[in-house]
């Protein structure tokens, strides 16, 4: 038997197994070595409290004298207080230091009166004291630590109130000592770990992680396994990437000069962009290839993509086949089907008694929320190919939608579907042509990771005319004058004829499911929500004359899209709603932009909301309104939008501080990456070598035979993800 898929319990006895498989899913040998310390605690980092320099990272072993709860004073929410005291130090004197802890109950439930902890977090100046703000912790015990017997680093593991990090130190070092590793074959090549330099073999890089003598072999071993990651990742992708490729049986869709497409350029009232030829180009050479497309096209906010899509699915309407444009919600499905239809104007006018002699194609919208008979209308006519554009969410695939001839499709919004649902939509449909869609600009290594499997077009630059948004960070914690001003700025904008968003976190109190990004706030039940930012606005008389709606998910699909329809023509000044208005709409009046409690949301996402306005002629704002106050470390995050538009910088802080997300299923941000320790953008040079190893041995031996580990730890990533294909059928 594998010696890494060995059951625990024979090793550490059935209580600690059972604690291990319960609390943290750790049920065989391979699992519980490949669980890995968070950080290490070095003894030369300890410092006395009283010896603590101010504005730098420091850590402490300390025993807490007091925890206690009190409110905020200028946001809703509290703070927990707690005082230690160090008493593992030298120091002739124990000093005493104090901490607080934004809205955090599990530090007030945790750190209780006599408990020893280590602590360590950025020093700062609190009413003339030293204070940690917010530091990260361990919990440690009075009869496992015995620190100054023993100078090597110290791992410090992600633990749980019943299994603290020295009950996981001691199962790994039980089973660490259990391995025959000479039964144990690296499924890294030495080929590879002989372009890296000085990176420990697969034994080595296991007891370094976990019992290092210098913290510096921790460091090597987390990048051979970083290595060893990315190296899996990328043979997978690229072996993806060369199937794709060496398809043969494609339809080749070539243009026509008097088609629908044709007819398009001629009737547009604007110039296309040069990045809009240019992606237009790259994208109609590969669709007059029997070769399948799979394309990334990524484009800031307002870059024109829906137009290049829409001309790549007039190119394939002519050659008489259908595509499909798939959005991530039933909003944005019904936006662009009146935004794509409104371009073509007389050109979707198929099957219709109209005067217009020219080529014409019908366009259809299917969505969940349509009624029985309007479903099968539309079903109707994508069976029989009456239907030339359809445009939906992703329950298109489903096993009752039966396409006449599907020729290209194109998702919106990638950040709702992930890798493996792409892989699947291949596979159900084999030799479609894959046009993929994203607003958010991606840094290169996270584009190598997440779209592997993809060729990158970037549309480069804005269309004529588009203003930059001036973003300003609202401190509200300076006092009530902050969100006076704010109120104020958007009602001279209405008064001016212009139009403002609101956008809150929540739909109403009771909402706990909108928080997208909210650090340690994510308790907080007073954030901003729709319901009650309508009903204060509408009481306020600055907004005396301003006639306010409201848009949420809650809603029905009818009601959002005549809201959304009256606030496009102007019969509404503000409209109060969630992220639902993050991607699709477009209301040139609109100028300005209030983001109510912006710390619940990701950088990409307050950018992407920042992009709603600034889309006219006139000059555009938008005010991050926080409650914050002035010790958060959010503040540092929001900073970020404030200071650029630069969708590529805002991009990577994103990746930065919130994680690549789940990379190969359908959730691609966020804190729940299956990446156990590559980060896309730490680790881009070993992502680089990776990708460029993997190629050429592909092109040595497509089936890499020389090479049956790697191929062997690639078949098993697959099938610990195999069940995210199921997502095309839950949507």
């Amino acid at each position: 038997m594998d010696p890494l898929n060995q059951p625990l319990a024979p090793l550490l006895g059935h209580k600690t197994a059972e604690q291990l498989a319960k609390h943290l899913g750790l049920t065989t040998t391979g699992q519980a070595l490949n669980y890995f310390p968070r950080r290490y605690i070095e003894r030369g980092e300890l410092t006395a409290i009283t010896q603590l320099p101010l504005g730098e990272q420091v850590t402490v072993i300390a025993r807490v004298l007091s925890a206690s709860k009190r409110q905020m004073r200028t946001r809703r929410g509290f703070l927990v207080d707690v005082t230690v005291s160090d008493e593992t130090t030298d120091s002739a004197l124990p000093g005493t230091l104090s901490m607080a802890f934004f809205n955090a109950g599990l530090a007030l439930k945790e750190l209780k009166v006599g408990t020893l902890a280590i602590f360590h977090g950025k020093t700062s100046s609190y009413r003339g004291e030293l204070q940690l703000t917010n530091p990260d912790y361990t919990v440690l015990d009075d009869e496992h630590e015995h620190l100054e017997a023993d100078l090597s680093p110290m791992p410090v593991y992600p633990a749980k109130a019943k299994v603290p990090t020295w009950t996981i130190r001691a199962a790994i070092d039980t089973v660490l000592d259990a391995i025959n590793w000479q039964a144990i074959q690296d499924p890294v090549p030495k080929a590879f770990l002989d372009t890296l330099a000085k990176l420990p073999d697969l034994a080595t890089a296991y007891d370094h992680i976990h019992r290092p003598q210098e913290v510096s072999q921790a460091y090597a071993a987390r990048r051979r396994f970083a290595a060893q990651e990315a190296l899996i990742l990328q043979t997978l992708l690229a072996r993806r990437r060369h199937r794709n490729r060496s398809t043969v049986g494609s339809t080749a869709y070539t243009p026509t000069d008097d088609g629908v497409l044709a007819h398009l350029d001629a009737q547009l009232p604007f110039e296309l962009t040069a990045g809009q030829h240019q992606a237009g180009a790259e994208i109609a050479a590969e669709l007059d290839s029997t070769q399948p497309m799979s394309r990334l096209l990524q484009g800031e906010v307002g870059s024109g993509k829906t137009l290049v899509a829409l001309r790549a699915m007039a190119q394939v309407v002519d050659a008489g086949a259908q595509a499909v444009m798939v959005a991530p919600t039933e909003v944005l499905a019904g936006q662009h089907y009146r935004s794509i239809t409104n371009t073509l104007g007389q050109l979707a006018t198929a099957g219709q008694l109209t005067s217009w002699q020219g080529p014409a194609t019908e366009v259809v919208l299917l969505t969940g929320s349509m009624t029985q008979g309007q479903k099968q209308e539309a079903l109707l006519k994508i069976t029989t190919g009456q239907a030339g554009i359809i445009i939906a969410t992703h329950a298109i695939f489903s096993d009752n939608v039966h396409f006449a001839d599907l020729g290209l499709v194109v998702i919106d919004e990638q950040h709702r579907f992930g890798v493996d649902q792409r892989e699947a939509l291949r596979q159900a449909n084999p030799g479609v042509h894959m046009l993929v869609m994203t607003a958010t600009p991606i840094p290169r290594s996270v584009a190598m990771t997440v779209f592997g499997d993809l060729d990158v077009t970037v549309l480069q630059g804005l269309p004529s005319g588009r203003k930059p948004v001036t973003t300003h960070l609202a401190r509200m914690a300076h006092g009530p004058q902050i969100i006076t001003r704010v109120w104020e700025i958007i009602a001279e904008e209405i008064a001016a004829g212009h139009q403002a968003f609101i956008v809150c976190p929540k739909i109403d109190p009771s909402d706990t499911t909108n928080a997208e990004d909210a650090d340690d706030l994510a308790s907080d039940a007073h954030a901003a929500n729709v319901v009650e930012i309508s009903e204060r606005l509408g009481t306020m008389p600055v907004f005396a004359n301003a006639r306010v709606a409201s848009l949420h998910g809650r809603q029905d699909q009818q009601t959002q899209d005549e809201i959304m329809q009256q606030f496009v023509a102007g019969n509404f000044d503000m409209l109060v709603a969630t992220t639902i208005i993050e991607v699709g709409v477009d209301v040139p009046n609109a100028t300005v932009m209030a983001i109510l409690d912006p710390e619940y949301f990701g950088l990409s996402t307050l950018h992407q909301l920042r992009g709603r306005v600034g889309r006219g002629d006139a000059a555009a704002r938008c005010f991050l309104a926080t409650r914050l106050p002035d010790a958060h470390p959010s503040l540092d995050r929001l900073a970020v939008i404030e200071r650029t538009e630069d969708g590529f910088e805002i991009a990577t802080a994103d990746v930065e501080q919130r994680g690549e997300g789940d990379v190969l299923g359908a959730a691609q941000h966020g804190y729940g990456s299956q990446l156990k320790v590559l980060k896309v953008i730490q680790h881009a040079n070993l992502i680089s070598e990776a990708a460029t190893w993997v190629d050429q041995a592909l092109a040595h031996d497509e089936q890499l035979s020389d090479y049956p580990q790697l191929v062997e730890a690639v078949q098993a990533w697959e099938t610990d993800h195999e069940d995210s294909s199921d997502y095309l059928e839950k949507n």
